[in-house]
């Protein structure tokens, strides 16, 4: 299961992680959303010592969509030590998951 981040906890689920984090920026109506999810947890399953992966529902967290300029969904953004190192739009493979966070 991933972990729902809002904006109140994001700062401390995110920007202050040790490990990179993927951030699945997201929404409930999305259906590529809906089919990259048992990916995100299955691959979160498999290298949880490599990375932390955690949702972010659009529809939720406005303001966290407007300030990191998420256009299209689903989007995953790279973050490590608080900063954006990469992002990646659409239905994503585990293939290409583990290629991108072992780079």
């Amino acid at each position: 299961m991933l972990a729902e981040v809002s904006s109140s906890d994001f700062e401390k689920e995110v920007l202050d992680a040790k490990l990179p984090v993927i951030v699945d920026f997201n929404a409930s109506w999305c259906p590529p959303c809906q089919m990259l999810r048992p990916i995100l947890e299955d691959f979160a399953a498999e290298h949880s010592d490599e990375c932390k992966i955690v949702s972010v529902d659009i529809d939720l967290a406005r303001d966290l969509a407007d300030q990191y300029e998420i256009s299209s969904i689903p989007c995953l953004v790279l973050m490590r030590n608080g900063e954006e190192i990469d992002r990646k739009l659409g239905l994503q493979s585990e293939r290409k998951l583990k290629k991108w966070i072992q780079r």
